[in-house]
């Protein structure tokens, strides 16, 4: 394969903070009291993530999922995606957060009347069992510190070119392994840390503009 692009789903494909949001809505105390540390990195994505979700009963999920139906997508979604069609490039979403909340919002209408969702090549998220009383957390790709190890998924899909596009702690370690990155919001600052190149973005016309000169 020659290039491929990966992309983080909230804050990235949604306008507003989706996931991280519902935790706040419906673990309140619990996401004020880990939160924070997990931006710092004194706690791991992979044991707070788990801990907040974990503590959710499992008649709440309905509601969850009503949550994200709501949310807004980032601008310029449907034409990047004819764009990377246009260059046979494979488009694999890779989120930190629940695949049901990726599969609602995507779900909904694109620019041309089409759902989202028949769009994207792959969707690698976390999966919850709720039989249970609580929310039981399933990931396939669990690493070290995050429940969706983005760097193995990444390794599902080698190319001569492989695109990151993100914005928070949750895509740092995908951004740090990615030749090409876009990144915004809290990313910025991360990749500053590291000293790791990249292209600042506003909305995915900003992504379509750049990879089309470089291509």
């Amino acid at each position: 394969m020659k290039r491929v692009v990966f992309c983080d789903f909230d804050g990235t494909i949604t306008a507003v903070e989706t996931f991280a949001g519902m935790l706040k809505e419906f673990a309140p105390q619990l996401s004020a009291e880990l939160m924070p540390q997990m931006y710092t990195r004194k706690l791991t994505l992979r044991e707070g993530v788990r801990q907040i979700l974990s503590s959710i009963p499992s008649a709440r999920y309905p509601e969850i999922i009503h949550y994200a139906k709501s949310k807004p997508v980032r601008p310029g979604l449907s034409e990047l995606l004819d764009f990377l069609d246009l260059h046979h490039v494979p488009f694999i979403l890779v989120s930190g957060g629940l695949r049901a909340m990726v599969e609602t919002v995507l779900s909904r209408a694109g620019t041309r009347g089409e759902s989202l969702l028949e769009r994207v090549t792959a969707i690698y998220a976390v999966d919850v069992d709720t039989t249970g009383e609580l929310l039981q957390v399933i990931s396939e790709f669990e690493g070290d510190t995050e429940l969706v190890a983005k760097v193995q998924v990444m390794a599902q899909h080698p190319a001569d070119e492989q695109i990151a596009i993100g914005d928070s702690l949750t895509d740092l370690n995908m951004a740090l392994t990615a030749p090409i990155v876009f990144a915004r919001d809290r990313l910025l600052e991360y990749l500053d840390e590291y000293h790791k190149p990249y292209i600042p973005w506003n909305d995915f016309f900003d992504v379509r503009e750049q990879l089309s000169q470089m291509w």
